[in-house]
């Protein structure tokens, strides 16, 4: 026995080659007499396919109670273990004190889909209206989930929502029930949203801007005062709902913000939306950041340079993209280079 247990990790290992079955067969049989205890140690393996392998044994086996399960799901790091746990235990449920000592350790993971499997049983526990907690997690999944269980209990996710977001000055609202409300409501949700990209917390105007981002109701003039938001995070999903849109922003102001006097985020955010627009104002960008002191910016902006190609609505024979491109001939090759100047108008 203590050979078998010693020796599982390569069995294993050994066990997808050919013939390597027979040593997997052999290793379960002995395992299904081993006790409890010793079982139980390879719970804790630190190979992950043993663990695997050891709990399979013990489902089959009903080795385990619910309870143990739940907790297996809840508590290991790999994710065939946590789904292998969290079906059995919640498909081995068949009592009221059983769902008490099951859906606590579900529920409070930290994991989104053993914490959404938990949430789906809420509704065959007679539980539905324990859903409405987690109609704002920070998972999306979970708050699907949570959105289906009430749903099929005749609720209306969409107004548990909308009833949290009509006051915008509430530093208690959600901001995960701002993005709950993109996802389920529908383009007139957006005057409720409009009101929240000034909210104090900053999560909640990321949120926002992500929940009109969602709704397809994103208004560049709306959504550019952002761009200087203290808050990376509030940033980084206003330049994400401007990308589509980049030439609707004055091209200056931009330039502008790449300065290496200002806040990394929004300089990354000013360089990403100059990229995206392209033309002479992208290669200006990226040849101003080619030798910022930000070791990140300044091979964002060797990549610019090197994919850069002239507008075809731009001017040809623009003396300052000639200028530009000697300033980065070190990024070309000879032929390279010659093949950009033809291409703006600029080659001898």
């Amino acid at each position: 026995m203590e050979a078998a247990l010693g020796l599982a990790p390569l069995i294993l290992r050994v066990g997808h080659r050919d013939r390597g079955a027979f040593g997997v067969d052999v290793l379960g049989q002995v395992l299904r007499q081993a006790s409890d205890g010793r079982l139980a140690v390879l719970f804790a393996d630190p190979n992950r396919l043993v663990r695997r392998f050891a709990y399979r044994l013990a489902i089959d086996g009903r080795l385990l109670r619910p309870a143990e399960l739940a907790r297996a799901a809840a508590g290991d790091q790999d994710t065939v273990i946590q789904d292998l746990c969290a079906t059995a235990a919640l498909a081995t449920v068949r009592d009221e004190d059983a769902y008490e000592s099951v859906l606590p350790a579900l529920l409070s993971t930290r994991n989104p889909r053993i914490r959404s499997a938990g949430v789906t049983a809420l509704r065959r526990s007679g539980r539905s209206k324990q859903a409405e907690s987690f109609l704002a997690d920070r998972s999306a999944l979970v708050r699907a989930c949570a959105r289906y269980v009430i749903g099929q209990q005749g609720g209306d996710p969409a107004a548990w929502y909308r009833q949290r977001c009509t006051a915008p000055e509430d530093p208690e609202l959600p901001p995960n029930a701002v993005i709950g409300l993109a996802e389920c409501g529908n383009r007139a949700d957006a005057v409720l949203l409009r009101p929240l990209l000034v909210h104090a917390a900053a999560r909640v105007r990321a949120r926002a801007v992500a929940g009109l981002r969602a709704l397809d109701c994103v208004d560049v003039n709306e959504l550019r005062p952002l761009l200087d938001d203290p808050a990376p995070g509030v940033v980084r999903e206003t330049t994400a709902a401007l990308l589509p849109s980049p030439e609707e922003l004055p091209a200056d102001w931009l330039l502008e913000r790449t300065s290496s006097e200002g806040p990394r985020h929004v300089r990354v955010a000013a360089f990403r939306l100059l990229d995206a627009r392209g033309g002479i104002m992208a290669l200006r960008a990226a040849v101003g950041l080619l030798q910022d002191p930000d070791a990140k910016l300044r091979t964002w902006a060797t990549q610019s340079v090197q994919r850069w190609h002239p507008s075809p609505d731009g001017r040809r024979g623009d003396a300052e993209v000639a200028e530009l491109l000697d300033r980065s001939r070190h990024l070309f090759s000879d032929h390279v280079l010659r093949r950009r100047k033809w291409e703006a108008g600029v080659g001898s």
